[in-house]
């Protein structure tokens, strides 16, 4: 019970009881809610400057993730900028070198993108410049792994149109050391053993008994396997593409026939004297693009470096040739 509160009346000379007034009430309640909300809204205002709500806590929470999630993709943008600027150096300057492609210049490996602006969408954000700056560098490192890729691609049918050029050419002896009485005559000028003449030996004589087998020095398709060419008697002429062919005369007889795919190291006859010829052997002759070639330049399949030097020493001898 609230308490009755009098005050003097100096004109009665009595006391006389206050009466509250409803509208001074109604006043005092109304300035009181009033500085009530004002104390109420400075308390939040201030409060919320040095002090944060749970809501504000998780996102600045997940905001710090973000910010390491990015610093953490940036470093590995990076590694992968590095990784693949290493093997487009090495595809310019080893693999296309080694296989005689051109190199594909920098600026088509880094080539923007032309036309309408890609990233107009990313704009209007806080962070716009950051979000389109790693677009771009996304959008750049994906099209110069795609050019890599078809490069590889290009390298990797080169590599095999080489291993194929690497086979093709007639590169091991065509008869084995093991079977050599020995290598009677080599390419160039030799004493005809019929006229006694100097004249030009076109190819290589190996001396081996009759029956002695003759490999393929390099893979190939039989063009010729006959005896309708003067002097030669039993031949065989191997295709090897790239303007290679090998001829194999005087032969014993054939192990193969025309048109017949071989490879290398294939048994495709056997030594013999047929033709002109003076003793069992083999004559050996190679063509580059339809000209005569010494085929000296061609054992490096089959032979040591010892051997090799041995053969080059008795080919050089100008002696007499047995065909």
């Amino acid at each position: 019970m609230s308490k009755v509160k009098y005050y003097y009346d100096s004109e009665t000379l009595s006391y006389k009881k206050i009466e509250r007034k409803k509208r001074r009430t109604f006043k005092y309640i109304t300035l009181l809610l009033i500085a009530a909300s004002l104390f109420a809204f400075l308390f939040v205002f201030i409060g919320g400057q040095y002090f944060e709500s749970p809501k504000e806590k998780a996102l600045k929470r997940e905001l710090t993730n973000l910010e390491l999630q990015f610093d953490l993709l940036n470093k590995k943008m990076a590694e992968a900028e590095t990784v693949l600027a290493n093997i487009e150096d090495r595809d310019n300057a080893i693999y296309r070198l080694y296989f005689e492609a051109n190199p594909i210049p920098e600026e088509q490996r880094k080539a923007g993108f032309g036309g309408v602006n890609r990233y107009k969408k990313l704009d209007g954000y806080d962070n716009s410049e950051l979000i389109i700056s790693s677009n771009k560098r996304i959008d750049n490192l994906l099209k110069r792994i795609v050019v890599q890729s078809k490069s590889l691609d290009e390298i990797a049918i080169l590599a095999e149109e080489k291993e194929k050029l690497l086979r093709a050419i007639p590169a091991i002896q065509p008869v084995s050391n093991e079977d050599l009485t020995r290598m009677a005559s080599g390419y160039g000028m030799r004493s005809d053993p019929f006229t006694k003449l100097r004249k030009m030996h076109w190819g290589m004589d190996f001396t081996a008994p009759r029956g002695t087998p003759i490999y393929a020095s390099g893979d190939g398709i039989v063009e010729r396997a006959d005896s309708n060419s003067a002097g030669y008697g039993n031949h065989i002429r191997i295709n090897h593409g790239y303007g290679y062919i090998s001829l194999y005369a005087h032969m014993y007889k054939y192990n193969v026939q025309k048109n017949q795919k071989v490879k290398r190291g294939d048994l495709i006859g056997f030594v013999g004297s047929t033709g002109r010829s003076e003793a069992p052997h083999l004559h050996y002759e190679i063509f580059k693009d339809g000209q005569r070639i010494n085929p000296i330049n061609f054992y490096y399949g089959s032979l040591t470096p010892e051997e090799f030097n041995k053969l080059l020493e008795r080919a050089s001898l100008e002696n007499q040739s047995l065909d």
